[in-house]
């Protein structure tokens, strides 16, 4: 009577060094073992002269900005994908419903603050979870960047009139 066995063989190979590695990958323990927070979040976003108060709640991925759909208020991809960065960035697509109201300055500086603004939400419910990869992504630092002053004797910030020999 033979026992058969069934042990599992690994395979080794060698890279250029000689240093032996299993082709086979280990399980990650990147994973944590508690699960992510669910709770509702607020915080304000500014970029430029825009302003958004965002609200995240849990739910499906809804987004109202200024009571329309974030496709209909930033009709343009680029920013709707600005916007969006913090949840990509985290992982936590479709998990909250954003609520915003955002005023001032044009779409560019309106979706910048509407980015910030999430990101910020997101830091606050959960800041050991979050924060690292928000801040690594440079998400939770306001663009300070503004329309400098016009100057005197100038047309615009720097703009002069135009020179005249004689």
């Amino acid at each position: 009577m033979a026992e058969t066995t069934t042990e599992e063989t690994t395979e080794f190979q060698t890279n250029s060094e000689g240093v032996a590695y299993t082709s086979e990958t280990a399980g990650s323990s990147e994973t944590s073992s508690k699960p992510a927070t669910i709770a509702p979040g607020a915080a304000t976003g500014r970029r430029k002269e825009a302003i958004a108060r965002v609200r995240i709640v849990p739910g499906t991925g809804v987004w109202t900005v200024n009571g329309k759909p974030l496709e209909e208020y930033l009709p343009n991809k680029l920013h709707q994908q600005i916007a969006k960065e913090a949840f990509a960035e985290t992982g936590l697509q479709d998990r909250f419903d954003v609520i915003a109201r955002v005023t001032g300055g044009g779409m560019t500086g309106q979706a910048g603050a509407l980015r910030l603004g999430v990101a910020r939400s997101l830091n606050q419910i959960d800041e050991e979870a979050n924060r690292p990869v928000l801040k690594k992504a440079g998400l939770l630092t306001r663009d300070s960047r503004i329309k400098e002053r016009k100057k005197a004797g100038l047309k615009k910030a720097r703009k002069a009139p135009q020179y005249s020999k004689r």
